[in-house]
């Protein structure tokens, strides 16, 4: 099919430059294994995953057959006083795979509305149990988590707050960025160790400023991925977590784009050996076929949160949160399929394997080439960010995602950065050909 056979006036696209995208549209038809389709009958390589989400390949047959018995059984049902079968059989699995006591599962239906849904619980939680006074979050600079008002409040990316300024949470703070481009702009495979404390801030700053009896929760996102895969410094999650046990601040991890197998773990909080008090997930649980997010929160948030209401009439609701789609059965008929998929075919373990692959390509290719200004990469992602034009960021970035696409590849442009994220299978033949592609639209911007 050719795009000037679809009527395009219509559809207003997110994250997107439309007016550019109108003069050259990039538009995919199908897709299968590491292939897109494009309308002109193209083969692009996905080299993102799709946005970080198809960890096993477009077009994987278990997930397809399941999601067609589902629509043939159950199409949908409310979660509201009732719920489904494989609602409750997805949210044991996904308990199963997180760590620790991570067992009471909430479903939503996005990234978004998982960072919305555990800041909530976190307010909550603190009420439950007699501190509602704590009602303060700190996020992160360059931080995402989704585009809702909440997520958008503890978010870090200047350009998506600031025309929602007004509106956005007052009593939050943030972080200092997790980046060194002087020391550690070259990153491979390993934790850089910096020479300071990146959260004496928090202690010495932050903490003090609000009280820390009045903060409710951190939340940050173990590798900042929307901001293009920057690497947190060695001990500085586990440092976290011990700042937040101290003053009894609950502890989110934005788990969207490392959960299910990017860092060749399970979720990133086994790869840094850190349990959060409540893990945020979305994207490759169904292998992006469906949408489905959810918050994994401990026994301790969920007994608390049962016991506030131990006096109350047994059909009072104990949490009045929740989404017209929560647990989707097809939604969830999808994730029980991915997750099977993922443990046959041990598919955190080849990203485990193929991370270094990538890494090594990357850095062999794109080092010292004009304008490459740092190169970072851990478990199966890996960016590289070049120098900004002046007076136009983002150009050089998104002129060398033009080129990429126009040449095959599908690439990332976040900021100055572009990404390469693919789904767990890519083969090495395929890695090779992406990174090559993307050093040659280097050379040519």
């Amino acid at each position: 099919m050719a795009y000037n056979d679809l009527r395009m006036d219509n559809q207003w696209l997110p994250f997107t430059p439309n007016r550019s995208f109108a003069k050259d549209p990039r538009i995919f038809v199908a897709a299968d294994g590491m292939h897109f389709t494009t309308h002109d009958g193209r083969q692009v390589i996905d080299g993102i995953s799709s946005l970080w989400c198809v960890g096993a390949g477009h077009n994987r047959k278990p997930i397809n057959e399941a999601i067609k018995k589902q629509l043939d059984t159950l199409d949908y049902a409310t979660a509201f006083s009732v719920s489904n079968d494989k609602a409750f059989r997805a949210a044991e699995m996904i308990a199963a795979m997180a760590p620790g006591d991570l067992n009471k599962v909430l479903f939503c239906n996005s990234g978004s509305e998982a960072a919305d849904t555990s800041m909530k619980v976190a307010l909550a939680y603190h009420r439950a149990r007699g501190e509602g006074h704590r009602n303060i979050f700190i996020g992160r600079e360059r931080g995402y988590h989704g585009v809702g008002f909440g997520g958008m409040s503890v978010g870090g990316i200047p350009a998506n707050r600031k025309v929602y300024g007004t509106s956005l949470l007052p009593r939050v703070d943030h972080l200092r960025f997790i980046h060194d481009p002087v020391n550690h702009a070259y990153i491979h495979n390993a934790e850089p160790v910096w020479n300071e404390d990146l959260l004496l801030e928090l202690e010495n700053r932050i903490l003090p400023l609000h009280d820390a009896g009045n903060i409710a929760a951190v939340i940050v996102e173990p590798v900042a991925g929307s901001a293009g895969w920057y690497v947190p410094p060695q001990g500085y999650l586990k440092r976290l977590r011990e700042i937040c046990d101290k003053h009894g601040i609950l502890l989110i991890f934005d788990e969207v784009i490392t959960g299910f197998g990017r860092l060749g773990t399970a979720f990133a909080s086994d790869y840094y050996g850190v349990q959060p008090d409540m893990l945020n997930f979305a994207k490759a649980v169904t292998n992006g076929v469906f949408p489905l997010g959810g918050v994994v929160c401990t026994d301790r948030i969920y007994e608390a949160m049962m016991g506030a209401h131990g006096n109350a009439p047994e059909h009072a609701i104990e949490f009045f949160h929740g989404y017209t789609y929560s647990g989707h059965p097809v939604a969830c008929a999808a994730a029980i399929a991915t997750l099977d998929l993922f443990r046959e075919e041990d598919l955190f373990q080849r990203a485990g394997d193929m991370g270094p692959v990538l890494g090594d390509a990357m850095h062999a290719a794109l080092m010292g080439l004009p304008n490459v200004v740092g190169i970072r990469s851990l478990g199966l992602a890996a960016a590289v960010e070049l120098a900004p034009i002046a007076g136009l960021p983002g150009k050089r970035a998104f002129d060398v995602f033009m080129d990429c696409y126009h040449h095959g590849v599908l690439v990332r442009n976040a900021g100055e950065n572009l990404v390469f994220a693919p789904p767990y299978i890519v083969e090495k033949s395929q890695i090779e050909t992406m990174v090559g592609t993307l050093a040659d639209a280097i050379k040519r911007a």
